[in-house]
């Protein structure tokens, strides 16, 4: 049986004192049973006052563990951060300048939420956030648009030309040649021939087949078309088939937003294990890294993604509940009652012909119900005029608000804009004129909530996954449980912290110790 050695004095016994240490535990600390039984914590092991020296049983020997130790060193390093926590976009600038840059300043990577915005906003949004964060950290969003290519062109365009060197894609279904070009072009060869990645990519994922085509190198068929058309060098192209397209992927589970609804602990496993199998294949001097996203929001959540081997861990849903995020004091509000189960799956606006769905809010808004009504419009007529005249006119009336060609009008000028070549289509394709108008509302409906247009609270799109209700259930009554109260970088470290002291609750478990139920609680710090 091990001996501890020391004083008595320098050892609690009582649940405070415990907690306290535990914590904390910024030291080694020493498990101890005294004679009469009791569990105690010392972080003294000897003293130099023979006459308080005692010896005790020593149960375990716990090293110290902070947040700062969670995931991956290299995530750490390369992104220049102090922990292994980021923040993921939100479109429409959601995910907001003050957002990444409160986070930033805090030592914590955010991605600026670039999707639907045109470029002009991009570009404001980039000199604000490199202003204020002239050596990072900081990322901006690369939403794949295959319904609007010139909106991916010219953001990459933006990115390159600015010299943004984090890019988080998402909702890809297949690369494109400007995510390809965006990571190819950020290629240079050391002095000492070993290639220099400058143009990093974090790629958000939720299937198997788009986790391989970001974890392998970009097709010869694409980098040869952007070699032609002098968009990289042949050395470029010639460097970028010995690095994969993505230096990190996100494995994205059931999320707010563009969801494929799948479960952690299913889909993180299955992507590790895919990594490693082509990263025995070939060999990259750098092993891309997994993180983890989706249903992030409480202590327990973020420790056990750790435990399932995460690199880092991305949070969304609950980020948008915040002070800083780029959205209306009402959505805030409605955010902050939401329960685990007020949420559903709705059209996209964005890949709305396509029939993909994001998860949003249900509680407070018919959006979800409405948009869903729109789409079996679209799908079951082939134009707007081939709708039976009853039901159009309670559309307009009732939930567009506004005709259809009042509507129409506003959308040549918002494509006149954005991406013309999408004026030209839909003249020529009733169907897909009808689309746009649909895509009106459904585009709308986000910025109505974003700016708390009054009279349109019933249409807000309020993207949300489960995790915010989670969040709601852990922080009841404490302070956070008022958005009001809700900061970026505060929630972050609570969820670190938190999870921190619960792997040091879990060590002692392994090692036999077993506390009292109440010491797995974690909660709220001042």
């Amino acid at each position: 049986m091990a001996k501890w050695f020391g004083s008595r004095q320098t050892v609690t016994f009582d649940e405070s004192g415990i907690r306290q240490l535990l914590e904390s535990a910024q030291e080694p600390c020493f498990w101890v049973r005294d004679a009469q039984g009791r569990i105690g914590i010392t972080t003294s092991f000897g003293t130099s006052d023979l006459s308080q020296l005692c010896s005790m049983e020593l149960l375990a020997t716990q090293p110290p563990f902070q947040a700062e130790q969670f995931g991956d060193p290299s995530f750490r390093k390369v992104y220049g951060t102090r922990y292994n926590y980021m923040a993921g976009a939100m479109a429409n600038g959601i995910a907001s300048e003050e957002l990444v840059i409160a986070l930033g300043k805090a030592g914590l990577l955010a991605s600026f939420g670039a999707g639907g915005l045109v470029p002009s906003r991009i570009e404001r949004a980039i000199d604000t956030i490199q202003q204020a964060l002239p050596n990072g950290p900081y990322a901006f969003n690369l939403i794949h648009s295959p319904a609007e290519e010139a909106l991916e062109r010219e953001a990459v365009n933006l990115y390159l030309k600015k010299g943004v060197t984090i890019i988080e894609a998402s909702a890809f279904l297949s690369l494109t040649e400007h995510v390809v070009r965006y990571r190819a072009a950020g290629l240079h060869r050391r002095p000492d021939g070993s290639i220099q990645v400058i143009n990093r990519i974090i790629a958000k994922v939720s299937r198997l087949e788009v986790a391989t085509v970001f974890l392998k190198p970009a097709p010869d068929t694409i980098l040869q078309k952007l070699v032609e058309t002098g968009a990289i060098t042949s050395e470029q192209a010639s460097m970028a088939a010995d690095v994969p397209m993505a230096d990190d992927i996100t494995v994205e589970a059931d999320s707010g937003g563009h969801t494929d609804k799948r479960s952690l602990v299913c889909l993180l496993p299955a992507i590790l294990s895919l990594r490693d199998q082509l990263q025995d294949e070939t060999p990259y001097t750098h092993p891309v890294r997994i993180g983890a996203a989706g249903g992030i929001s409480t202590p327990e959540a973020v420790a056990g993604a750790f435990a399932m081997g995460a690199a880092y861990v991305v949070t969304g849903s609950i980020n948008q509940g915040c002070r800083e995020a780029g959205t209306s004091d009402h959505v805030r509000a409605v955010l902050a009652q939401v329960n685990m189960t007020d949420v559903m799956m709705a059209p996209a606006a964005d890949m709305f012909e396509m029939g993909v769905k994001l998860q949003v809010a249900k509680k407070g808004t018919l959006f979800g119900l409405r948009a869903q009504k729109l789409y079996d419009l679209y799908n079951a007529h082939p134009s707007w005029e081939a709708i039976p005249e009853q039901e159009r006119m309670n559309l307009e009336k009732t939930l567009l608000g506004e005709s259809f060609d009042a509507i129409w009008s506003q959308c040549l000028t918002f494509f006149a804009e954005r991406d013309p070549e999408q004026i030209t289509l839909a003249t020529a394709n009733p169907k897909r004129k009808m689309a746009l108008v649909f895509r009106w509302y459904l585009g709308l409906s986000s910025v109505w909530a974003n700016r708390g247009v009054a009279g349109r609270e019933l249409d807000y799109q309020i993207w949300c996954g489960p995790a915010m209700g989670s969040f709601n259930q852990w922080v009841k009554g404490t302070r956070l449980e008022s958005w009001q109260n809700r900061r970026v970088a505060d929630v972050a470290y609570q969820l670190l912290n938190g999870a921190a002291y619960l792997n040091r609750v879990q060590y002692l478990a392994m090692m036999g110790i077993h506390l009292d139920s109440s010491y797995r609680k974690v909660s709220v710090t001042a």
